[in-house]
């Protein structure tokens, strides 16, 4: 049994998951889809769960996630639950995956379940239209069972019957093979960890006061007289206006907000947090930026401010919008109550947002600032740009297309960076045989910062 972390700045609600290691590929893969769970893994089975290490768990987090239920059922017998426990039930698309397995495996009428309820598997067998099939469901469903008498209920109905075995516990799983038993290993789904995560995302407390918290969102057409310079007319510019200001409310109405006509070419949106999550599909995706392009030929900046107060979200949400516009526009920045930015979310469902911090308190990242001659701030924005792309040799041209700078600013950027000592040249790059050869540097300092 073995415990690890993933960390991540600034974390919202830490889940507890417990399960068998096995399934952490795919627990991982679901929790994109919820952006404010920092999970902590403790890998164990029935019978290597212990109750000074549950107990050690809950103490630091705010909710349990089982992904077996007999691991919960031996929990609950070790150790009193202070916080929400919940457990993957198999009674979603994992047992239909593991039916439609066996079924296209094994030439058989005899199946052998354990961990899920007859009256749940009767229900699937009449959905499916199955009649040919007899089954036995381990007796003591619910109870504190070993594994070995579990283990010993399939064997028998194998020896008697030659029936498939079906069991939601890995540890059986195994046990089986050693037997020779054929078997499926009921896994959930990725949907069956959705709904799980879900049921225990709105079990916490945390989540209530997060889903009422208050979002206000600043809207604004990027560089609106270039825009419309193809009018010839005022009045196609009014009409742009009114078509601009109806998009906003179809989506102020998605978000069952309210939007504020801030003058111009600029609005702003009040929602709540928790609907704009589910609507951004956890800060994914909003498809207002490629509506506005596709419909009305302009791309827009949006800057999101989350806060316990509206003054101190609309205060975050014009931070947001500063670094939206800094990128160039057509895209989305989220500056969260304790000032950490995420962004930016443009009009690709699966961006990979930069995280980074406004307010710097870390001594060494202040110190390299300093020596560059540059804002904390700035310095951790174009560190977080550029570690997103997980290369760290740039040519001053390359640099300057990753931070969507000019050559110009690339280059005295990266002058700064020298004299502080913060980059290595490390190579040439010669681009035609009278061409000038460009120096690659490499940018150590992030390095040494991601290590």
């Amino acid at each position: 049994m073995k415990t690890n972390q993933l960390s991540n700045k600034g974390p919202e609600i830490i889940i507890g998951i417990v399960g068998p290691e096995a399934l952490e590929k795919e627990i991982m893969k679901a929790l994109e889809a919820f952006p404010n769970f920092q999970p902590m893994f403790l890998n164990a089975t029935p019978s290597t769960i212990v109750p000074a290490i549950i107990a050690n768990l809950i103490n630091k987090v705010e909710v349990l996630l089982f992904t077996e239920f007999p691991t919960y059922f031996k929990a609950k017998q070790l150790v009193n639950f202070s916080i929400p426990a919940h457990y993957v039930p198999l009674m979603g698309t994992g047992l239909y995956r593991s039916l439609f397995l066996i079924k296209n495996k094994y030439d058989l009428q005899y199946i052998s379940i354990d961990t899920v309820e007859e009256n749940y598997i009767q229900q699937i067998f009449y959905d499916l239209g199955e009649t040919k099939y007899e089954y036995k469901t381990f007796p003591n469903y619910g109870q504190s069972s070993s594994i070995q008498s579990i283990v010993q209920f399939h064997q028998e109905n194998y020896r008697e019957l030659g029936s498939i075995a079906i069991t939601g516990i890995q540890e059986v799983s195994f046990k089986l093979s050693e037997l020779g038993i054929p078997h499926e290993w009921v896994t959930p789904t990725y949907q069956d960890l959705i709904v799980s995560l879900e049921r225990a995302l709105l079990a916490t407390e945390a989540r209530k006061n997060k889903e009422s918290q208050i979002v206000f969102g600043i809207i604004d057409i990027d560089q609106f007289d270039k825009a419309t310079e193809k009018f010839t007319t005022e009045h196609e510019v009014q009409l742009l206006k009114l078509k601009f200001q109806q998009m906003m409310l179809n989506y102020t109405k998605l978000l069952d907000g309210h939007l504020i006509n801030s003058g111009g070419e600029e609005f702003s949106f009040i929602t709540t947090r928790g609907i704009f999550e589910r609507e951004t599909r956890g800060y994914k995706f909003i498809p207002l930026l490629n509506t506005a392009k596709s419909e009305l030929g302009v791309s827009i900046s949006i800057g999101v401010g989350f806060g316990q107060s509206a003054a101190e979200a609309g205060s975050h949400a014009r931070l947001a919008l500063r670094q939206s516009k800094e990128l160039g526009g057509n895209v989305c920045y989220i500056v969260r109550e304790d000032q950490s930015v995420i962004g930016p979310v443009d009009i690709i469902t699966d961006t990979q947002y930069e995280k980074y911090d406004l307010a710097i308190t870390d001594a060494e990242l202040l110190e390299k600032a300093e020596k560059a001659g540059m804002s904390a701030a700035y310095m951790t924005k174009l560190m977080a740009r550029v570690a997103r792309h997980k290369k760290y040799d740039y040519t001053a041209q390359e640099l300057a297309s990753t931070l969507t700078i000019t050559t110009r600013s690339a280059h005295r950027i990266l002058l700064k960076w020298m004299d502080a000592n913060l980059v290595d040249i490390v190579g040439e790059e010669k681009i035609t045989y009278k061409g000038r050869p460009r120096r690659i540097y490499r940018l150590s300092f992030i390095i040494d910062d991601k290590k």
